[in-house]
């Protein structure tokens, strides 16, 4: 395996996926991800880009070098991101409509706290 293939495979693992899952959001069938990760081939752009979209840290998988590292979030964020990476497109989607609509309730009573 190589450094890219066995960094894609802890992404993937990271976010509780199996290969199909990952491979499903990349674009491609579980076979091309296996090829990934056992470095039989290089993934492209296209792909790189869609599971990006997807929480995955393209910079650690290309470079090694993680681009937000979890140590620089509060413990409280750190835990809300890794809870938020490892749930499905469709429930990633609910939280982020929820946190919007919980946000904007908290601006609303900031404003009307200060009148």
């Amino acid at each position: 395996m190589n450094e890219i293939g066995e960094r894609l495979r802890a992404e993937r693992q990271r976010l509780g996926l199996n290969q199909e899952e990952f491979g499903t959001l990349g674009g491609v069938a579980r076979n091309a991800q296996s090829h990934y990760e056992k470095g039989i081939r290089n993934p492209d752009s296209a792909y790189l880009s869609a599971v990006a979209k997807e929480g995955v840290d393209v910079q650690y998988v290309l470079t090694g070098k993680r681009a937000n590292s979890p140590d620089s979030l509060a413990p409280r964020e750190a835990a809300l991101v890794e809870h938020y990476r490892k749930c499905s497109p469709e429930r990633r989607q609910s939280l982020e409509e929820m946190a919007a609509a919980l946000a904007e309730l908290s601006k609303g009573k900031e404003g009307s706290a200060g009148e």
